[in-house]
């Protein structure tokens, strides 16, 4: 994209998108760099960074975010790496470590998450990492900022003499303290500190009394602060020590830097890599706050904004807990440009601000807030003509600065070129202004560029009917309550509502009927059919949306109770299969019972053995082979749906429970029965029917035919007495 007027920008607010991309920087030259971020000329380089931003973006919600980028800018220090035999500061060393430090964690991430985020790895593999710089800083300076002993051999062997000295100081200072303080020469206060050094508060009337150098006096003159003479010649080699120390230190941190110097050119890439990293994370920040996506690039010539926001709007209205409405819009070959009409306040030129804002956020790098299904192509330029141009410096009217800015389109406009102007035409004699707009309009049609434009005027609106690459849009205006909905609808020309508006807002009916009756009936019928039609226009789409909202409940519908359905089938499959096994056990469980009877009447074995052996051969018969696999998931299953059905048993039997706990406490007056060998009794919680065998203490023997049961007398519910 050609450089973009300043106008342009002005007029799609562009710059304040900026400013609120530059408050999510980290660094001043983070923000500088948002600042004056442009559309970015060349395709693939723009992929990259939107990719960049995406993969950034999304790093927020996983576990790997990706490590802090934040530095302390070494601009100064590159200066004076340029000029030869100059000596960094400490500081500057620190911050030249820190930022080589988090290039080394940045390389060591990217490489281990390269698969995530493979065009910011691919980007930090661009530069080499330097682990000899931090060492040799590291080497000299320590971790709280002050210069190591072991710098050199050298300052080791100074530091130590200072020590000596030091220590010399003290054991001479105090003596002196304890002989003057014995002869009640000094003050209470007995010691200070002047000029760094250690002295004696003496009185002042025994100041000639006390040997050694005169560093000050106090405020009333009655102290006198002496440093003692055995201190004194100490302190002076302690002086010379310290300036050989500053010497020393002067001549390490020269020829570190002079170590450094090499590397000026890497460290400079380092600095701008965290930089273009800090506004890539400001892009990602700044999207996720307006939850803005990548959507698609295409080459067909396509833009489809769909469910589109406007940035700033949106992060206005969303902090005032408000509602903003999105706009979906379409232009491509077969619709290149699109003429909205309407009332006023009804958001056309919104809708325009978003269309434009939206496609320069998007050639710059930005994310932008739009549905994931929206796509986009790029163009060339952008050129805008929104809202008042009246120029007072340049002595233009609004209609002057208009034809200046139409002449401009009129030179650059191409097939490459999205165009946006708000009220087309306006600014002189409507039927004048509104032909020339027209004539314009059709230069525009002709050179295949893209467009958006706003317009009350009708011949516009008939223009836009009659060439087939060209739509009518209106923004929808409730016609009952005479306000917006901030909704596009493509298709159809709009009423401006004008004496509706008018009514609305106190005009007497008298004098819109007056006004009526001085313009042509033709205009007021042609009006009065736009706004009829998009009366009905709005009333379809209601419909519509509730139709659609009820054949989207009744497909879930249909397809939830397709899925029931299937459930229901398959349990009363399993169901089925584990009521076939268990009569199955039973059928064979009798036949043993019947041999077992056999034998244990006649004891002969041999007939029980080749009974069973002929029950076993029969059933495995019946079986199939199955692999291990396959026989370990069916006894699986059986045993899940065994435990289902036991559950669902033990629900009914306790919800069973309750309610003959209820019947029991109604009828808690009737007396229970006494059951005696004979009588026709059932378990409380079943079903079958069995015969009282025999009886012993509270139990009972219950005999169902095939089997019998021993059960508690208390469980049983009494069917039919014994005759």
């Amino acid at each position: 994209m050609d450089n973009i007027p300043p106008k342009t920008l002005q007029d799609l607010e562009f710059i304040t998108v900026l400013e609120q991309l530059a408050s999510h920087c980290q660094t001043e030259m983070g923000r500088e760099q948002a600042l004056a971020l442009t559309p970015i000329p060349g395709k693939e380089v723009l992929m990259t960074s939107l990719g960049q931003t995406s993969e950034y973006l999304s790093s927020f919600t996983t576990d790997n975010r990706i490590p802090n980028h934040g530095f302390d800018s070494i601009q100064g220090e590159l200066r004076l790496l340029k000029i030869e035999n100059t000596t960094l500061e400490i500081a500057g060393f620190r911050r030249i470590a820190s930022i080589c430090e988090t290039i080394s964690t940045h390389k060591r991430f990217f490489a281990k998450f390269r698969e995530y985020y493979p065009l910011l790895a691919a980007q930090s593999g661009e530069i080499q990492e330097n682990k000899e710089i931090p060492g040799l800083v590291h080497g000299v300076i320590d971790r709280f900022g002050e210069i190591r002993d072991d710098a050199s051999d050298a300052l080791k062997q100074i530091r130590k003499d200072m020590l000596k000295v030091r220590a010399r100081i003290n054991q001479s200072f105090a003596a002196a303290l304890s002989s003057y303080q014995a002869s009640d020469y000094l003050d209470d206060i007995r010691e200070s500190v002047v000029d760094n050094r250690r002295v004696l508060a003496v009185k002042a009337m025994y100041r000639k009394k006390v040997r050694g150098g005169v560093m000050g006096s106090s405020k009333t003159g009655s102290i006198v602060y002496i440093e003692p003479e055995a201190s004194l010649a100490y302190s002076r080699e302690l002086n010379n020590l310290e300036f050989e120390e500053r010497e020393e230190i002067q001549r390490i941190l020269k020829k570190l830097t002079a170590d450094i110097r090499p590397y000026a050119r890497q460290l400079n890439d380092y600095q701008a890599y965290l930089a273009r990293t800090d506004v890539t994370a400001a892009k990602a920040l700044y999207a996720r706050e307006m939850d803005a996506l990548m959507p698609g690039i295409n080459e067909d010539r396509q833009l489809y904004l769909r469910d589109a926001y406007h940035p700033l709007l949106y992060l206005s209205y969303k902090r005032k807990g408000e509602t903003t409405w999105p706009q979906t819009v379409r232009l491509h070959p077969e619709n290149r440009i699109i003429v909205i009409s309407g009332p006023n306040a009804g958001g056309k030129s919104i809708t325009l601000k978003t269309i434009g804002l939206l496609q320069l956020m998007l050639q710059s790098g930005l994310l932008i807030p739009v549905h994931e299904r929206s796509s986009l192509c790029l163009f060339e330029k952008v050129l805008t003509d929104i809202g008042d141009n009246q120029s007072i410096e340049n002595h233009l009217s609004t209609y002057s600065y208009r034809l200046k800015n139409m002449n401009r389109f009129l030179k650059e406009c191409n097939d490459h070129t999205l165009f946006l102007i708000d009220e087309f035409g306006t600014g002189s004699d409507p039927e004048l202004g509104g032909a020339l707009a027209e004539a314009c309009l059709e230069v525009f049609y002709e050179r295949e560029a893209y467009g958006v434009i706003t317009t009350h005027y009708s011949n516009l609106k008939l223009l836009a009917n009659e060439l087939p690459c060209m739509a009518n849009a209106n923004m929808l205006f409730d016609s009952r309550s005479l306000e917006p909905t901030y909704q596009l609808v493509l298709g159809q020309a709009g009423s401006s509502f004008t004496f509706e508006v008018a009514q609305k807002n106190g005009i007497p009916y008298s004098l819109i009927n007056r006004a009526k009756k001085k313009i042509e009936r033709g205009k007021v019928r042609f009006d009065a059919t736009i706004a009829k039609l998009q009366k009905e226009r709005s009333k379809m789409a209601k419909t519509g949306s509730r139709l659609q909202e009820e054949e989207v409940k009744a497909r879930d519908e249909a397809k939830r109770l397709e899925e029931l359905n299937a459930r229901i089938k398959t349990k009363l499959e399993d169901y089925q299969e584990l009521y076939d096994f268990n009569q199955r056990m039973i059928y064979l469980g009798n036949k043993v019972n019947t041999a077992a009877e056999r034998y244990f009447q006649d004891k002969k074995k041999r007939p029980l053995v080749s009974e069973l052996l002929r029950i076993v051969e029969t059933e495995n018969s019946k079986r199939k082979k199955q692999s291990a696999k396959q026989s370990r998931a069916k006894r699986e299953k059986k045993v899940k749906v065994e435990q289902e059905v036991q559950e669902k048993v033990a629900t009914i039997r306790r919800k069973k429970a309750v309610e003959k706990g209820k019947e029991a406490g109604k009828e808690a007056g009737k007396p229970r029965p006494v059951f005696r060998v004979g009588d026709r009794v059932r378990l409380q919680d079943g079903k079958a029917v069995g015969s009282i065998d025999s009886m012993e203490k509270n139990k009972a023997v219950v005999n169902y035919g095939q089997f019998t049961t021993n059960v508690s007398v208390d469980q049983l519910e009494l069917v039919e007495k014994r005759k």
